[in-house]
């Protein structure tokens, strides 16, 4: 099939316009020594060439906002460097002071030849650094003239064109992705749209009122204020620019300023000392310069990076104001409704795109004798692999099945291996009776009990059942019901099932921590709004996680359809690694970092580890132990369980598919963790063949079929969909896989990048075995969208904060919940801050570790 991908258009380089481009260093120096903001640099540099000297810059060059500055043309610098002063008069908030004045030094520190690119994208010259500078050259070219225009972030920019409020004092605006990246014989412009979340433009204090949902200005007051919303509050609007307005100013806004904080006392109880001396109210100021008194005394002010204090009622939000913050979890539907949209209605916002990009308007690539053809998408050929045969249990009426575009269903199949009769098992309740009152029990018990035996488990119909309180602590709880059963049959339940309230995000990670943590016992939680008169599908799918949790296997590729990884003579281990950050602005949290491998001879049981370490570390740190870990139980689970021989337990070949990692980290990779892997191979005594290869899944590349026969019901590309040529790496080699079927929106493919092979894979056998281990995920009928261990360590990252214990403060996500004053929450230096974390990382209980608890 052909596939068109609209987000890649070709550019070309008039190289002998490019011989002589320049990269000057540059550095933007303010008054106070701070690093600017880039769009205030960008301010700086446009006023220098327009202003100061328009002569030297002629024609203009390009700048990243950061360090980097591109000229057509050698500079006329004397020694090549230069400084200069730049005033931006409209910084003055009043005539009575004078601008700031910014430094700029200006320092050659390159020149690019272009020809490098070309020799680099047919195959004839290395990604070195000359070739990373050209692109990024090439890069801040396109993004120059809509980053003058336009709210940027990175490499987006956006536009007001398509808006939506969706509350909290946040608004969303479409906006447009592009990056200049090396395709097999040409360069190409990669273009997607994108979404930032923006602050609501307009007076402070109507978003403020939204973000808090009040309709009251008299909810700010800073008596009726309560601490925890003060400081919720505080954490929304802190870093957020706002303007003034005053009669001093004949109506004019003054230059933006950034809030730092807010004050607790209200503008007619907040002082500040006077120059000649004595001391003012901030209400007594303000009434005097504005002829009259503040409409709202009694909330409190904005306290601004020059120490001022503004009251609330005098700020204003200027539009286009990006936040650079964790999205609230009640909005995240939201922004995904707004972002996700189908193959075709995508396509045409991408051609809007182009129309808003304009490059050959644009005077920079124009003046940089960039050549852009956005006529049509770029057309790329496509495969779509056969999917592998799964195979379930022996009884079941159809033991074997052939996925259709990504999905099958459990009718007539039983577990390839069920678990052991749960003769033991309680039933847990966090819910009002009158919520879910007994007849709810009784379809649930029903409901559960016939979906296991559906995919033969057998599930007792005794049980315990104990209604609780969610308010009190619900691992003594738990002990409680598990209590009633050591009473009755002299041993532990083998299973809770947990009925959480709506919103019981608290309660679930308490009964996580409870039952993978501290006693070992598999949990399973049920939402009772989703439970409650559900249908056999949703028992069908709950089956699916209790199963694999008590040690069964519910499908496995058939041996013959991938034969690289079921090899009796070349047993293999496939792992999964990730490693998840704190959200932007949490300081002093951690990184968390997992690993997954499978046990068994069929690549379909997995057992896992993670770690903490370093806050926005990359690399991970302990993956020799981590490893060993894997390994050591590997061996030990085919020497137990499939009773192989001493010598054959090794394993011969190791997959590691690694979760990201930039392209800038691939090095850091092969130099960091693979060594480590090594380590652990050589102290566990054996040698095996690796593997590395790095999933991405963070990148804007889209597939749209060339016509309706090639699509999917959904308009997508079919489940199976490989790209490896047009738009591959002109070196190495990497792959484009599209694993899942279409749903909602347009479909992402993963981007696989082989870093490293000994094992000598040829292209079409590791888009195989990738594409078969994106159907062995535990948890669904359906491929998933990245290879199951990798999807398996990307959720043991985000399980991670319930090894912490519940009942002591851990700000873990950055949430203003633990920020409230009288918290224990412990604001310290980086590594103090790391070692408490360390310490109260709680390892697995030793019954779950060569289990899935986290499926």
């Amino acid at each position: 099939m052909i596939v068109s991908t609209s987000h890649l258009v070709a550019c070309r380089s008039d190289r002998s316009n490019l011989l002589t481009l320049k990269s000057p260093h540059i550095v933007v120096i303010s008054p106070s020594e701070k690093t600017l903001p880039a769009r205030l640099n960008m301010q700086i540099i446009k006023e220098l060439q327009t202003r100061v000297a328009p002569t030297i810059f002629t024609p203009r060059a390009v700048y990243d906002g950061r360090k980097n500055m591109f000229a057509i043309r050698e500079l006329p610098f004397e020694g090549g460097i230069q400084e200069f002063e730049v005033s931006l008069s409209e910084t003055r908030s009043d005539s009575a002071k004078a601008p700031k004045v910014y430094k700029v030094r200006l320092n050659k520190v390159a020149e690019i030849n272009p020809e490098v690119l070309k020799r680099f994208i047919e195959g004839d010259q290395s990604h070195d650094n000359s070739v990373i500078t050209a692109i990024t050259a090439l890069n801040v070219v396109i993004r120059m003239d809509p980053t003058l225009r336009f709210p940027f972030n990175v490499r987006s920019f956006f536009t007001s064109r398509e808006t939506r409020e969706i509350g909290g004092g946040i608004q969303l605006w479409r906006g447009y992705f592009q990056s200049v990246r090396p395709g097999i014989g040409q360069m190409l412009i990669n273009i997607d749209i994108s979404t930032a979340t923006m602050y609501k433009s307009g007076p402070l204090i109507p978003v403020c009122l939204e973000f808090l949902r009040k309709n009251q200005p008299s909810a700010l007051f800073a008596q009726t204020l309560p601490d925890r919303e003060f400081l919720r509050l505080q954490r929304f609007i802190s870093g957020l620019r706002i303007t003034t307005k005053t009669s001093a100013q004949g109506g004019r806004a003054s230059t933006p300023r950034v809030i730092k904080r807010l004050t607790r006392p209200s503008a007619r109880k907040e002082e500040f000392t006077l120059r000649e001396g004595g001391k003012m109210t901030v209400a007594a100021y303000f009434q005097k310069a504005l002829n009259k008194p503040l409409q709202f005394p009694d909330i409190g002010c904005a306290e601004v990076g020059s120490g001022a204090k503004i009251p609330l009622e005098l700020c204003e939000v200027p539009p286009g104001q990006i936040m650079r913050k964790q999205i609230p979890p009640e909005k995240t539907k939201d922004v995904l409704d707004f972002a996700t949209k189908k193959p075709r209605e995508r396509l045409e916002s991408i051609r809007t795109g182009l129309e808003v990009l304009a490059y050959g308007q644009s005077e920079y690539v124009r003046q940089f004798g960039m050549n852009v053809n956005t006529a049509n998408p770029l057309r790329v050929q496509a495969r779509v692999l056969k999917p592998p045969t799964l195979r379930y249990g022996a009884s079941s009426k159809q033991p074997t099945i052939v996925p259709n575009n990504g999905a099958w269903n459990m009718i007539d199949k039983k577990f390839y291996r069920p678990v052991q009769p749960i003769q033991r098992w309680a039933l847990v309740i966090f819910e009002s009776s009158s919520k879910f009152p007994l007849q709810a029990v009784e379809d649930l018990t029903k409901g559960l009990i016939d979906g296991c035996k559906e995919v033969g488990i057998s599930l007792a119909t005794t049980k315990v059942l104990k209604y609780f309180n969610g308010q009190g602590r619900v691992r003594d709880l738990l002990r409680s019901a598990g209590a009633e059963w050591v009473s009755k049959a002299q041993k532990p339940p083998e299973l809770f099932v947990v009925v959480l309230p709506e919103g019981g995000n608290e309660i679930y990670t308490e009964v996580k921590h409870f039952g993978d943590i501290e006693m070992g016992i598999p949990t399973q939680c049920l939402k009772s709004i989703k439970c409650s008169k559900a249908k056999p599908q949703y028992w069908a799918n709950i089956s699916l996680k209790i199963n694999v949790k008590l040690g069964g296997i519910n499908t496995i590729p058939d041996p013959s359809s991938v034969s690289v990884l079921t090899d009796p003579h070349m047993p293999t281990v496939v792992m999964g690694a990730d490693v998840i950050h704190p959200a932007p602005g949490s300081d002093g949290r951690p990184s968390f970092t997992s690993l997954v491998g499978n046990v068994d001879s069929d690549t379909a049981k997995y057992v896992a580890d993670s770690r903490v370490q370093t806050s926005r570390q990359e690399m991970i740190a302990d993956l020799d132990e981590m490893a060993k870990q894997i390994l050591s139980l590997y061996m030990r689970y085919r020497q137990a369980v499939e009773k192989k021989p001493g010598p054959s337990v090794k394993p011969k070949r190791i997959i590691f598919y690694r979760d990201g990692v930039s392209e800038g980290q691939f090095k850091q990779v092969l130099e960091q963790e693979l060594p480590l892997l090594r380590k652990a191979c050589a102290e566990l005594q054996i040698d095996p063949k690796i593997t590395v290869i790095v999933v991405g899944k963070r990148h804007h590349v889209r597939f749209f079929p060339q016509s309706e026969r090639d699509a999917d019901k959904s308009g997508n590309c079919p489940a199976g969909t490989v790209v490896d040529r047009e738009i591959g790496h002109p070196l190495e080699f990497d792959f484009y896989l599209q694993s899942h079927g279409g749903l909602l929106g347009t479909s992402r493919p993963a981007h696989y990048s082989v870093l490293y092979d000994e094992n000598n894979f040829t292209a079409d056998s590791l888009q195989s075995l990738s594409f078969a281990l994106c159907h062995v995920y535990a948890r669904s009928t359906r491929s998933v969208s990245i290879p199951a261990p990798v999807y398996y360590a990307d959720i043991v990252c985000s399980r991670a904060k319930n090894h912490f214990d519940p009942n002591e403060q851990w700000d873990l996500t950055g949430s203003e919940e633990a920020s409230v004053a009288g918290s224990n929450v412990v604001v310290t230096g980086a590594t103090e801050s790391l070692d408490r974390f360390q310490r109260g990382f709680k390892p697995l209980h030793n019954s779950q570790r060569i289990l899935m608890y986290f499926s």
